[in-house]
């Protein structure tokens, strides 16, 4: 099994870290980087295999070198620093100089081993994602993130988007390597973005715990609403511990009253244009200008937004008219689809406890 070779500070709770920080299955892979949850931190793990002529070893050498964080999003300036720390515990074992004049260096003071912060508040996500994550987000990945979460999810985002705002369990299932994965976990709790303020006080957080595995399962059977990903194929077994299950581009659900929420209706190809031709503009733009790279990153997490803006404006004025009755014409005026997206908003209102009537059970209203 994995073991933790060496640790600073050393009186720290590591429980576990060590199948955290380096995914199940990697020895089929050279390299690889995993973002993970550790308590109320946050971690980032550089992993690298190499080939050695030792029996005691069984011909591969391999390591992985991480830190943790209270804060997500500053762990992408230290991605480097791993991959050639790794590299060198790799070829020189046992040298850690390095690693103690990082740790004296940058050492700040993280949340004790019983989760409770000494200095620093928690870091919370949605619905307030959007502090941490924004304006930073566009360098806290590389170039394309977003472009390449659009790509392989294709219209699916949508069903991830509607999954995502009703905090759902999402579990993101792929074999290794498990960086880009990571990264789609943290695309899909961007889609989830609202910042109205007064929104959502007793609604779950969204947690982006990032890479699982089955020694996480006892934590995941607590948590009512998280996203995740996994390399081990167990977990679709386990449906107690997910709501959705995403297996490459294939999306699904065992709950029969979320089914419907599979389905692409005309509403969800019509947004999924409208983020397509704003794609194509600002490429566009680029070409002609001497437009910033990482605007799409903007585009994509500022769309999102205000879509989810919208529904909330909407929901929240309804709620605190006289009738306090939500229309198909106001389903539209959200860009919704008022027959496809009706279990939809019925949940919407349920989860975000929304005092709202819905009348739109007639077609004629469609």
């Amino acid at each position: 099994g994995n073991m933790v070779e060496w640790c600073l500070p050393q009186d720290i709770d590591l429980e576990g870290v060590e199948f955290k920080s380096m995914a199940s299955g990697s020895h089929k892979i050279q390299s690889d980087f995993i973002y993970f949850r550790k308590g109320l931190c946050f971690g980032l793990a550089c992993f690298a295999n190499m080939p050695v002529e030792s029996e005691l070893e069984r011909g591969a050498r391999m390591k992985s070198v991480g830190i943790l964080s209270p804060s997500y999003t500053l762990l992408y300036r230290y991605m480097h620093f791993l991959e050639n720390q790794v590299r060198h515990q790799l070829e020189m074992p046992g040298h850690y100089s390095h690693l103690e004049a990082f740790y004296d260096d940058k050492k700040g003071v993280l949340p004790d081993s019983k989760g409770t912060p000494t200095s620093q508040q928690p870091v919370h996500w949605l619905p307030s994602i959007h502090r941490y994550m924004y304006p930073e987000m566009k360098i806290t990945h590389p170039a394309g993130c977003m472009s390449q979460f659009i790509k392989f999810f294709g219209e699916q985002i949508l069903v991830l988007w509607k999954f995502a705002l009703l905090r759902k369990r999402i579990l993101i299932f792929s074999p290794p390597p498990v960086g880009v994965v990571c990264y789609r976990v943290y695309c899909c709790c961007c889609l989830a973005n609202v910042s109205l303020p007064g929104l959502g006080g007793a609604v779950p957080e969204s947690k982006p715990f990032f890479y699982v595995n089955v020694a996480d399962i006892e934590m995941l059977e607590t948590e009512v609403s998280y996203v995740a990903c996994t390399t081990e194929k167990i977990f679709e077994e386990k449906r107690d511990l997910y709501d959705v299950y995403v297996d490459n581009q294939n999306v699904k659900t065992h709950h029969e009253h979320l089914q419907p929420l599979l389905k692409i209706n005309n509403a969800d190809k019509e947004k999924y244009r409208r983020l397509n031709d704003q794609r194509q503009m600002l490429m566009y733009s680029q070409e002609v200008g001497e437009d910033c790279s990482s605007c799409e990153e903007d585009l994509f997490i500022l769309f999102f937004m205000e879509q989810n803006n919208r529904i909330f404006q909407t929901l929240m004025e309804v709620s605190a008219s006289q009738d306090k009755t939500l229309t198909a014409d106001h389903a539209r005026g959200m860009g919704l689809d008022p027959q496809g997206d009706r279990s939809f908003l019925m949940d919407l209102l349920e989860v975000y406890g929304i005092d709202v009537m819905l009348v739109i059970d007639n077609p004629c209203c469609t």
